[in-house]
């Protein structure tokens, strides 16, 4: 009784806010028209034809080959890049709770390889890839003097996945083994279990929730990737790709909308199962935290192996990811290792550089503080308002990061160039700036509203509360009291917002016409050409960029954040 009359009292509050009101309407048309619409439109293109409600389509699709190829070779791939990450993840995950580091270097490689994807183009790695072990690579052609070997394909796709995604797993582990009570693992030792059968009876059961998390999260990203099988993947066709060539190759816009219509019903069963059951699963069965220091392994025979393994790994991918630069200095990669800043010079004088730098930099940063106070707004809905509309709002923009960009893109296409519903209206929004900063600010939306969900249950009702009953609105409340409290996340959701959208590009090389150079097109424009100089010099500026970005945020959140001034007066 008690808890219907609060929960009665709190929407008459609601509806007495208009600023409020209105925000929860705004938001609703927002995530309706540019997240819901879209996927709507993909189903009524994939459905009707003129015939009316038809499964001809799909037929059609599924009758080509070359479909039927990319969905198994998709899955295929997704499994295997899955289990990969997830138990290299595991294992570095494992050495870093668990082991006794002899070193600072180690700990230094942890954190470098935990932050390089996330500071990096999506396709970094498969550049690196071609020019360590592609037909001039230095390591097969220079080397071990191999002529005939070739790159491209499942084994290229998968090693470069893996690389780029096992840290996403590490830091998901990490997590979830420092939640472990030692006292746990430590009563079976002492019943005389060896170390290998305490780690299998008691810690893996313990996170294997949270395992198959990581693999759900990370074959969600694997099948969803366009980039890499774009570049390494040669004739080895992925439903992403397979997609993207039917829009751009065939002309076939209803049929590249049915494939977009299954490679989304394979992400969001995926999503479902990861978020719904998966995720909370997990969270129940870790709760809290360990109850006394670990007590961390030192045994040569363990820390020994181990640590050479992960460090090995760790240096094997940064060493990837210093190709990039060094591509770009060296005159003809595979022929003349002379040094040279030519490629540099030519991106700036001859392939219009400043103007795909320029772009790319006003475009993102438009769309970063949009997507930082959309995802605090969002995030204070879903943790501190109760009201009808909220599973709606929450659902929704968490739905965008489950949505492949490629099907994103379509599904705009299919929208967006003949207005809404094709009535014309909104259709100005079509092949301009807007609807690129739309389409960065829904991709950015739910790791945003994430963080933001986490930072808002940390704060006391009663401290918004204070100065509601000293006659402050829902928007100065929200603005004085609420935010400066979570500024510390508004700040990450930006940056990362910032970082995701100038490193995109599954979503918007469909969308994005000549009016408009941005980086990550052009990288991937040079490096099917075989241009891997000019390529590599784009991406090297660009990870300098994104790495800046990353570096000024630390630096602010450090000395001017939340943390900072609680450190100060403590």
């Amino acid at each position: 009784m008690a808890k219907s009359q609060s929960a009665s009292l709190d929407r008459k509050k609601l509806m007495g806010d208009p600023i409020m009101v209105t925000t929860i309407v705004l938001l609703i048309v927002f995530l309706t028209v540019f997240i819901l619409y879209p996927l709507a439109i993909l189903l009524v293109d994939s459905f009707i034809n003129e015939s009316g409600v038809t499964l001809s389509t799909f037929k059609r699709v599924m009758d080509l080959v070359n479909f039927r190829r990319a969905i198994t070779n998709t899955l295929k791939v997704g499994f295997v890049v899955g289990i990969a990450s997830a138990l290299i993840g595991l294992l570095f995950a494992y050495v870093e709770v668990y082991v006794k580091l002899r070193t600072k270097f180690m700990e230094g490689l942890f954190k470098v390889v935990s932050m390089l994807p996330v500071v990096s183009p999506p396709f970094v790695l498969s550049l690196s890839m071609i020019m360590l072990f592609g037909k001039a690579g230095i390591i097969t052609r220079f080397l071990l003097k191999i002529y005939d070997n070739s790159v491209y394909g499942f084994w290229g796709i998968t090693i470069v996945q893996t690389l780029t995604f096992f840290p996403v797993c590490y830091m998901m582990l990490k997590g979830l083994l420092k939640n472990i009570d030692p006292s746990l693992e430590e009563a079976a030792r002492d019943m005389g279990a060896s170390r290998s059968k305490v780690f299998m009876t008691v810690t893996l059961p313990l996170i294997l929730p949270g395992l198959g998390n990581a693999f759900l999260v990370t074959f969600i990203e694997s099948i969803a990737d366009f980039a890499n099988p774009m570049i390494i993947g040669g004739s080895y066709d992925t439903l992403a790709t397979t997609i993207y060539l039917q829009i751009t190759g065939a002309y076939d816009k209803q049929g590249a909308a049915a494939m977009a219509v299954i490679l989304l019903a394979i992400t969001l069963l995926m999503f479902v199962v990861q978020k719904y059951y998966l995720e909370r699963k997990s969270t129940a069965t870790l709760s809290g935290k360990a109850s006394r220091e670990r007590m961390l392994i030192t045994d040569k025979s363990v820390t020994i192996p181990l640590s050479i393994i992960c460090s090995a790994l760790a240096l094997f991918v940064i060493i990837m990811y210093i190709c990039v630069p060094f591509g770009a200095m060296f005159k003809t990669w595979g022929y003349d290792f002379h040094l040279t800043f030519k490629w540099f010079k030519q991106v700036f004088v001859r392939y219009k550089g400043f103007k795909a730098f320029k772009d790319s930099f006003i475009l993102s940063l438009i769309s970063a503080p949009i997507t930082a106070l959309l995802s605090m707004i969002i995030s204070y809905l879903v943790v501190k308002r109760k009201f009808k509309g909220k599973g709606f709002i929450e659902a929704v923009s968490m739905l965008a990061m489950a949505v492949p960009g490629t099907v994103l893109g379509i599904g705009y296409i299919r929208g967006f160039s003949g207005g809404l519903f094709g009535s014309g209206f909104l259709q100005g929004l079509y092949g301009t700036g807007a609807i690129l900063v739309i389409v960065f600010v829904v991709r950015s939306l739910p790791t945003g509203t994430r963080s933001g969900i986490s930072a808002l249950r940390q704060i006391d009702k009663s401290i918004e509360e204070s100065a509601y009953d000293m006659g402050a609105d829902s928007f100065k409340v929200f603005m004085t009291v609420t935010l400066p409290l979570i500024k510390d996340s508004f700040l990450s959701g930006f940056v990362t917002s910032f970082v995701r959208s100038i490193t995109a590009i599954s979503a918007i090389i469909l969308l994005v016409t000549p009016s408009y150079l941005l980086i990550t097109v052009q990288i991937n424009e040079f490096a099917e050409k075989g241009s891997y100089g000019i390529a590599c010099a784009f991406a090297s500026i660009l990870i300098l960029i994104t790495y800046g970005s990353v570096l000024l945020m630390n630096f602010i959140i450090k000395h001017f954040g939340t943390s900072r001034r609680i450190k100060t007066e403590d």
